[in-house]
């Protein structure tokens, strides 16, 4: 038996509309990527209690799930609510029955979704009419994009082909990797006039060489010489807009971090910064002079233990 949407959510069969609505958003708030960055699980969840609020807090596809016309991935099932009793598909031990104009119907079984509209041919009546008009929503598409760190840290629009068609996708400015971007209406057109399907892009987003993100913030580690970490200097860092230009304090240690204000992400939860964490690499060839100079310095306790 397929997962039950009311339990993934967490209410029962008879819950309001309201009391689904709330729900929804308390586990939506529990499980969004951005507050599980170390819990991968999390992210499906996320998917799981969205795809359950797309059908559960829609009054019509709900009724479509109760009656079994509609299975949790929102998929017509073609038997409807009168399937099961001893093996049946028609619902009773006495097979279909007819309506008062003549028609076949089986305790709303939709016949033309197992044979066809066709098979209402060898039948007359109102029966016929509604099994064949009843409208459903097209299935969706599912696609996944590959982008650079960049695009989705800053924001940016891609062209892809989905399905034969060349669909313009935007990509919001902070983006993690994993997120899926739902476009309405653009996956399988819906039959019998039901509504299209949508188009479902989950991103994959490469890692970048030297950028991370912490939040609203990009990070990176810069390295620096010992000369500038003593002396101190103006050095060029890179961030997500383009290079700057950065003092470096003197006397600064491995580890100390500078902070870039407003050159993080910039979307509708506010603007980031850029936290810059000092590293200092020492000379990687034999230096006389400069070991010489270090012997003559004074010995410096740098440890509390």
């Amino acid at each position: 038996m397929g997962k039950d949407l009311y339990t993934v959510l967490g209410v029962s069969k008879n819950a309001s509309r309201a009391d689904i609505k709330s729900a929804y958003h308390k586990l939506a708030r529990k499980y969004h990527p951005d507050v599980n960055k170390d819990n991968p699980s999390a992210a499906e969840k996320f998917k799981e209690i969205s795809a359950a609020y797309d059908i559960l807090g829609d009054e019509k596809k709900r009724a479509q799930y109760d009656n079994n016309e509609i299975d949790a991935d929102g998929k017509p099932t073609g038997f409807g609510a009168g399937f099961g009793q001893e093996g049946n598909p028609f619902g009773g031990a006495g097979g279909f029955r007819y309506t008062s104009t003549g028609g076949p119907q089986g305790a709303g079984f939709d016949f033309s979704s197992i044979f066809g509209d066709d098979i209402f041919s060898a039948f007359g009546g109102a029966g016929a009419s509604r099994g064949r008009s009843r409208p459903r929503k097209g299935e969706d598409i599912t696609y996944t994009m590959k982008i650079d760190f960049l695009s989705a840290v800053r924001g940016a629009e891609k062209q892809v082909n989905i399905g034969g068609k060349s669909i313009n996708v935007k990509i919001p400015a902070g983006t993690l990797d994993g997120q899926t971007l739902r476009l309405k209406g653009l996956g399988k057109t819906g039959h019998m006039g039901g509504e299209n399907g949508d188009v479902l892009i989950t991103l994959n987003v490469a890692k970048h060489p030297y950028f991370n993100l912490e939040g609203q913030n990009v990070t990176m580690d810069l390295p620096i010489s010992m000369k500038e970490a003593i002396l101190g200097a103006r050095v060029v860092v890179p961030t997500i807009g383009g290079n700057v230009a950065v003092n470096i304090p003197p006397y600064a240690s491995s580890g100390e971090k500078l902070r870039l204000r407003g050159k993080g992400i910039n979307n509708f939860k506010g603007v980031g910064d850029q936290i810059v964490t000092l590293k200092i690499v020492v000379p990687q060839t034999k230096n006389a002079e400069l070991e010489k100079v270090l012997e003559n310095m004074p010995d410096e306790n740098v440890r509390s233990f």
